[in-house]
C-alpha cells in the first residue's frame, strides 16, 4: 500500500520515525511535507494536497497519515476535501481506530503528536492498517449520504 504522509512543525520528528516505520513494514510512502521543522508553519498548505491525493482512490491501494501537534485542526481542514475520511487517533481506545476502519472506510489518519507516544502512534498505525472496510450495506448507505453533501 503507498501511505502518504504530512503534518506540521510539531509532529516533524515523529512523522520521520513514522515513515521509517511502514518502510519496515513494506509499505511506499511519500512525504508531502513539511520537509524541514518550521515553527509557525500553515498545516493547511500539507494536509490540504494530502486529502486531494487520497480522496477518490481505494482505501486498500492508498491512505493518508498526517501527524500535526493535536490533528484536530487537521482534520477539520481534510475533511472539507470530497473523498477524504480523516479520522483523529486516539490512543487510548484502539477500537476506535477500528471502527474508523470497519465503519467508516477512513482513508486518513491523524495523529497528534503531543498527546502520544512513538510506541502508542505506531500500534495505532498496526490496527489501522490491518483492520479492513467491512462493506456492510448499512456503513455503505452512510458514506454515501455523506459523499452527497459533496456534490450538493
Amino acid at each position: 500500500m503507498k501511505l502518504i504522509f504530512a503534518g506540521d512543525h510539531a509532529g516533524f520528528e515523529l512523522k520521520s520515525k513514522l515513515i521509517d516505520y511502514v518502510r519496515s513494514l513494506g509499505h511506499d510512502s511519500e512525504d508531502l511535507g513539511p520537509l524541514l521543522p518550521k515553527a509557525g508553519d500553515d498545516y493547511p498548505d500539507y494536509v490540504i494536497p494530502l486529502a486531494q491525493k487520497v480522496a477518490g482512490k481505494p482505501s486498500t491501494e492508498v491512505r493518508g497519515i498526517v501527524v500535526a501537534g493535536s490533528g484536530q485542526g487537521e482534520i477539520i481542514a481534510m475533511n472539507r476535501v470530497p473523498g477524504a475520511r480523516a479520522a483523529l487517533f486516539c490512543p487510548c481506545n484502539l477500537e476506535l481506530v477500528k471502527a474508523s476502519r470497519d465503519h467508516n472506510d477512513s482513508n486518513i489518519f491523524a495523529i497528534g503528536a503531543r498527546f502520544c507516544t512513538p510506541e502508542e502512534a505506531k500500534k495505532g498505525i498496526q490496527v489501522w492498517l490491518e483492520t479492513p472496510f467491512s462493506n456492510e450495506e448499512r456503513h455503505v448507505r452512510r458514506l454515501n449520504k455523506i459523499e452527497s453533501l459533496a456534490r450538493s
